[in-house]
């Protein structure tokens, strides 16, 4: 069984992530891709959030579960909106040559 102090943790770290990642899509849609690193570093932590929190639901109870899954919906959809920003270093006006 999950702690309330472990899915607290978890959701702080998410919450943590998703900050991070909104503030290096901001900077992205300004500055095109002066800092891929941080943008793919933020989508790395977004990412990691997910799989803890998938990890995390497999030891919590029934309302946890659903405190971790409406965390989990929220970093998911902001993980489409950053895959979405056309954020490749390789590409030129949304087409990769």
């Amino acid at each position: 069984m999950a702690t309330r102090q472990s899915v607290d943790e978890c959701l702080q770290k998410c919450e943590d992530a998703l900050r991070y990642a909104q503030e290096q899509y901001k900077s992205g849609t300004k500055q095109e891709h002066y800092h891929d690193h941080e943008y793919t570093d933020a989508m790395q932590k977004v990412e990691e959030a997910v799989n803890d929190i998938r990890h995390l639901a497999n030891s919590a109870n029934s309302q946890q579960r659903e405190q971790l899954h409406r965390m989990r919906l929220q970093l998911q959809q902001f993980q489409n909106e950053m895959v979405l920003l056309d954020h490749d270093p390789g590409s030129v006006g949304g087409r990769l040559q």
